[in-house]
């Protein structure tokens, strides 16, 4: 994920101040120094996913699941999780939480052990 931190360090250092909009509260703005809208980042997405022929299943609201999904994994605290989409209820965020068969089993495995560990030899009696 490297990568994307790149992207956006590069962005911000050499993109951004070409727009003319140093004190904008906004990460993203356009060309004109405006905030993105959702709109265009969707329009822009799907136009990307159509010509690389990607499933229509996959959204911009399916990267967010996927976002939260692998923080959640990584072992992200779930407050920061919640404040990361701006939700308000954690209930809302745990929807969004759609991990592996094998991340769910590891964490059951790890809450279980203590309870399935074997008694140590009590050797008074």
């Amino acid at each position: 994920m490297d990568w994307a931190v790149d992207a956006v360090a590069d962005y911000v250092e050499n993109v951004r101040p070409r727009f003319g909009c140093e004190d904008h509260p906004a990460l993203w703005v356009t060309e004109r120094g405006g905030r993105v809208k959702p709109a265009e980042i969707n329009a822009r997405f799907v136009a990307y996913r159509d010509a690389l022929k990607l499933p229509k299943a996959l959204t911009v609201h399916s990267a967010r699941h996927s976002y939260v999904t692998h923080l959640t994994e990584d072992g992200v605290d779930r407050r920061f999780l919640q404040q990361q989409v701006g939700h308000e209820n954690d209930s809302s965020t745990a929807i969004y939480t759609h991990v592996s068969d094998d991340f769910m089993n590891t964490m059951l495995h790890r809450a279980l052990a203590p309870a399935l560990a074997p008694f140590p030899a009590n050797k008074d009696h």
